[in-house]
């Protein structure tokens, strides 16, 4: 029979909300800096090891597929973060078991640790095989979000579980606004002239230092900071199904609403996916958008998730539930995806923002309370693992979203991700429908 932990005083409870927050927030902006070099590194690999390398011949196939420049960079750019998503959907349950087991902390210093150590191998990559490994190493430690979650679970009680989970959205959603800008202003900052006696050196080391920094940062105040939220051994007699298959680890969660959760999310957030990835291909192709709008334009969808997670939802929730907001903010994403493809007709900036606004409310709302009834769903003893699991869904969906919606765009048209997506959310808002209450699970 397993134990349940103590819930902490409410004094612990601000305090972990608070490095939650600064956590997560500092592991996406180390994350995100790579994003606006994508360009400059497929040149710069291409350049350096020939057309007959890896990188190479990536290119060239990029280049068979579409024949614009642009896309081509945009689709390197995606592989390289499915290659990091996949392995984040198979290790973010074993990371989230792990936790429950050995306790928050030591498992979130391990995988900020692991995250550190990729972004060295990264300074170091002067060859494409290298970069390659610093993006599996960093997939494979990529765990942070799923602890951070499961902290909060064991922080805060059930009804008040989509608050956290809210701070939490709003952390990642600044983190995505900052680290590309890093990224950008890094991208000036080449180390190759001052630095020339140490091996590997390249282009794109100034922001992998900066990355490493940051995650220094983030391991260090961990390490001082963040406290014991779950003991040691606390879930050792809990049933687990252990297995670096994510869909075969899930059946060790039998519980009311798990796995009907996790296919809305995944199927929600592949098409949320699909949309951002073109997103870029859309307002270049109708809007005439170069790097710096595109930029602006991100800015301000994680401006807005970032409010709307950490102001609306945790006053929302308290008092219409869950299921009620989450359906809500797919009701707005649907509009939001077909205002967007209105773009392929209108060419008008304005209506673009127009349907992002609604895009970015809408999964404002979704995100956290989902994180939410993923937590309340199962027993406080199978927090991390529950929550690793829910977050690996989100992972694959990183996977298969973006190499769909890139196959619609060039396959049916520009018109084809959004309107197809408007129709695939009709899906896990029918699910919504099928999820018991939250109140119906076991108490706190």
């Amino acid at each position: 029979m397993s134990t349940t932990a103590p819930q902490p005083t409410p004094g612990p409870r601000k305090g972990v909300l608070g490095l939650v927050f600064l956590t997560v927030f500092l592991d996406m902006v180390g994350f995100s800096v790579i994003f606006p070099l994508f360009p400059e590194m497929l040149d710069w690999y291409v350049a350096e090891e020939g057309p007959d390398s890896l990188v190479g011949r990536l290119a060239s196939w990029l280049e068979t597929l579409v024949e614009d420049r642009f896309a081509v960079i945009v689709l390197f750019g995606g592989l390289l973060g499915s290659l990091y998503s996949g392995l984040q959907f198979i290790f973010a349950p074993l990371w989230g078991g792990l936790s429950d087991r050995r306790g928050r902390r030591s498992i979130l210093l391990i995988t900020l640790t692991g995250t550190a150590l990729s972004y060295v191998v990264w300074f170091f990559a002067g060859s494409f095989a290298l970069l390659i490994v610093a993006r599996l190493t960093g997939g494979i430690m990529a765990g942070n979000i799923s602890i951070a979650s499961a902290a909060v679970a064991d922080t805060h009680k059930k009804a008040d579980r989509a608050k956290g989970m809210g701070i939490l959205g709003a952390g990642i959603g600044l983190g995505f606004v900052v680290g590309p800008a890093l990224g950008g202003l890094a991208s000036g900052w080449d180390l190759t002239s001052s630095l020339t006696d140490l091996p590997g050196i390249n282009p794109f080391s100034g922001a992998a230092l900066i990355a490493f920094g940051l995650a220094l940062v983030n391991l260090v105040w961990a390490a001082l900071r963040f406290p014991e939220t779950r003991e040691a051994g606390a879930a050792d007699g809990a049933p687990e199904k252990r297995s670096l298959n994510p869909f075969a680890a899930q059946g060790g969660l039998a519980y009311p609403g798990v796995h009907t959760l996790n296919l809305a999310y995944f199927i929600y957030f592949a098409a949320f996916g699909a949309m951002e990835f073109t997103l870029v291909f859309l307002a270049a192709e109708h809007l005439g958008y170069g790097p710096r709008d595109n930029a602006w334009m991100f800015v301000f969808i994680g401006l807005t998730i970032a409010f709307v997670q950490g102001g609306v939802v945790r006053r929302l929730v308290p008092r219409v539930g869950e299921l009620k907001v989450a359906s809500l903010g797919m009701a707005l994403t649907l509009p939001g995806f077909l205002v967007i493809a209105a773009v392929t007709r209108t060419e008008s900036a304005a209506i673009l923002y127009v349907g992002l606004a609604l895009v970015a409310v809408g999964s404002s709302l979704v995100m956290p309370s989902f994180s939410s009834l993923a937590s309340r769903y199962v027993p406080d003893d199978r927090q991390g693992f529950a929550l690793g699991v829910f977050r690996s869904f989100g992972s694959l969906a990183r996977v298969v979203g973006p190499i769909a919606g890139g196959l619609l765009y060039y396959g049916l048209g520009a018109l084809a991700p959004y309107a197809i997506g408007a129709v695939l959310l009709l899906m896990p808002l029918g699910l919504c429908k099928r999820l018991p209450a939250p109140s119906a699970q076991a108490p706190d």
